[in-house]
């Protein structure tokens, strides 16, 4: 299998594993608050990846590196997305926030514009509107809006898709200097030191620092964490940064449209939801942009060959 290709398998093995991880970001919810999550996940995460630093199975090196540009990379993801995406939800609901953060792509695209000269013609332009579209349909076919009163949550969640969009761009610079492990371990463990320095200082103003491990005692909030924090976080780390790697920032973004339709997918057959005709047609809205965002070629050229 060729880089390029195997950037797409995983491309779409990323978009399994973050879109079945609402099920189990629910789940864990159910015994924690959104911040707690966050700091148990990534502890999760820094343990998944220290644990073969210390067998020696992958080398981390830092030294003589610009390590000010990966930090800035961790600021932005996980830091500043989720930290803006958990505060965001407190003001709007989570379709406001499923949303807004469907725009990503046309943040990235307009980013890698300007900052890597990523070039994309009218034809992937237009495909990666109707990704949006196709999500944003979806949304509201359910019932869901836009509601302009809930300002603070929607300028929030609007800066944790600038954010999200910020990390593809950069990250495409960033593993110039660095190997994928390297970046993905610093941004494993900033994310670590930030979340859970907030939850405990969070947890001492409450009077509930007592209270912060209890959830641990649920074998179902364990095996979600686990799952968040190893698979939906470690993993799709550096299954994104190989990616980024290899394919351009834009045509990575719109991947993430593609969460919908998984979430669509475990919801029928996992929690027995209803499957509607909106569904349907906004999946196909989704996948027509996504294909036409990666494959379609430039000039006359429609297709490019896979």
């Amino acid at each position: 299998m060729s880089d390029l290709k195997l950037a797409y398998f995983f491309a779409l093995l990323h978009t399994l594993i973050t879109g079945l991880s609402f099920l189990f970001t629910k789940t864990a919810l159910k015994y924690a608050g959104p911040i707690d999550v966050l700091a148990f996940r990534f502890t999760a995460s820094i343990i998944a990846m220290i644990l073969p630093i210390v067998l020696k199975r992958i080398h981390i090196d830092l030294t003589g590196k610009n390590l000010l540009q990966v930090c800035s990379l961790a600021l932005l993801y996980p830091i500043a997305f989720f930290f803006f995406q958990t505060l965001g939800l407190v003001y709007a609901t989570s379709s406001e926030g499923g949303i807004l953060q469907a725009v990503t792509p046309i943040f990235t695209m307009i980013l890698a514009a300007v900052f890597l000269k990523e070039k994309t013609t009218n034809y992937q332009k237009i495909s990666i509107l109707l990704s949006v579209a196709g999500v944003v349909y979806i949304f509201i076919m359910k019932g869901a809006g836009l509601d302009l009163t809930e300002v603070l949550g929607i300028i929030l969640l609007l800066l944790s898709a600038i954010a999200s969009a910020g990390y593809h761009v950069l990250t495409r610079i960033t593993v110039r200097q660095f190997s994928i492990t390297e970046v993905s371990f610093v941004m494993t463990l900033l994310g670590f030191v930030f979340f859970n320095t907030v939850a405990i200082i969070s947890h001492f103003l409450n009077g509930s620092a007592n209270q912060f491990l209890a959830p641990l005692q649920n074998l179902e909030f364990v095996i979600s964490i686990l799952y968040l924090g190893i698979l939906s976080s470690l993993v799709t780390s550096l299954l994104n940064n190989y990616i980024l790697k290899k394919i351009e920032a834009a045509k990575v973004s719109v991947f993430g449209n593609l969460r919908t339709i998984v979430t669509i997918i475990a919801g029928v057959y996992i929690l027995k939801e209803q499957l509607f005709l909106y569904h349907i047609i906004g999946s196909l809205m989704i996948i027509l942009g996504v294909f036409g965002t990666n494959y379609v070629g430039r000039g006359s050229r429609f297709l490019r060959k896979i």
